[in-house]
């Protein structure tokens, strides 16, 4: 039996760092009002690096942590709704700057919970045997779709890049992935792409930026954080105690909260780190994965869980022995 395990992780964020004082020039706003509806005093902008760049910066490292190769990955993907381009794709990209060649890379689209969506198709590409080391990457250049003239929602995000290297394992360290979706026809949570064209006037449609019904959203995530975090215990015949750590994606600090409350957990054992970096979407969750495994919350041998929900609707969460 093929197992799988995380060889190694890495993150990357632009140096250029926005704070809520420094929204006070653009939008109606402060630094107590964004603190606290959303946890957040800061937020990484780039003034220049493309997710490319992020993702590449952050790779890198992952594949230092894994002490591996760049030529021994066999499989890139990388989850983003802020690509480069249309087409080719972040992680084809990311390819050719890796310096490798021959293999499968594409790019994902789940939102927020991306970064879960491709651990969930590397994990299993990886039983399969098909496979053997995957790169799975969350990098996004949100500052793009954003509308620095809306409080409600340029408040809300920020740039960054995380990564992660999954390998071949003797014992099963990663243990579950659920992922699931529900169609958001009142599209709670979305952004256009350009408009259809017509042949006569061949316009070019400018880019659209973030919309979002906050309300909903929010009961959306307060209800599936630990509506999934219990049925991955569940299946898993774990309880919540068993749990040393919870790595949530950093989308509001009062759903993280909320959902600790709810899932009767000390705020402790939940990461958060939205204070520093907004939310970065895709990103999220592997650049608090990884933080947390540098700082000593996540040692070897931890069982931890890490959960998102995003815009699609989609959710997922992982069952973690690291």
């Amino acid at each position: 039996m093929t197992y799988t395990k995380i060889l190694g992780t890495g993150r990357y964020l632009p140096e250029n760092t926005i704070s809520n004082n420094d929204l006070k020039q653009f939008v109606d706003t402060n630094d107590e009002w964004i603190f606290t509806r959303t946890g957040i005093k800061q937020r990484h902008i780039s003034t220049g690096e493309t997710t490319l760049d992020l993702a590449y910066q952050a790779s890198l490292k992952a594949i230092k942590a894994a002490n591996i190769k760049a030529s021994e990955i066999d499989i890139i993907i990388v989850a983003t709704v802020t690509s480069d381009y249309a087409f080719p794709g972040v992680a084809n990209l990311l390819q050719a700057k890796l310096g490798i060649s021959n293999i499968m890379a594409f790019d994902i689209n789940a939102a927020c919970s991306g970064f879960l969506y491709a651990m969930q198709i590397a994990d299993k590409m990886i039983k399969s045997k098909a496979y053997h080391k995957a790169l799975i990457v969350g990098a996004e250049t949100l500052s793009r779709l954003t509308d620095w003239r809306d409080r409600n929602t340029c408040v809300l995000f920020g740039d960054g890049a995380g990564a992660m290297i999954i390998g071949t394992s003797n014992y099963n360290h990663i243990k579950d992935i659920i992922t699931g979706s529900k169609g958001d026809e009142e599209m709670l949570l979305y952004c256009k792409n350009p408009d259809l064209k017509s042949i006569e006037e061949n316009l070019v449609s400018p880019q659209d930026h973030i919309h979002m019904n906050g309300k909903e959203v929010f009961k959306f995530a307060t209800r599936m954080m630990p509506k999934t975090l219990n049925e991955l215990l569940e299946r898993n015949n774990h309880e919540i105690s068993d749990l040393n750590y919870i790595v949530a994606h950093q989308a509001n600090s009062r759903i993280i909260q909320k959902a600790a409350k709810d899932l009767n957990i000390d705020m402790d054992k939940m990461y958060i780190n939205i204070d520093q970096y907004g939310n970065t979407s895709a990103a999220s969750v592997p650049i608090a994965i990884d933080e947390a495994i540098e700082k000593g919350y996540i040692k070897k041998g931890n069982l931890f869980a890490t959960v998102a929900f995003g815009g699609g609707l989609t959710w997922a969460s992982a069952l973690i022995e690291y």
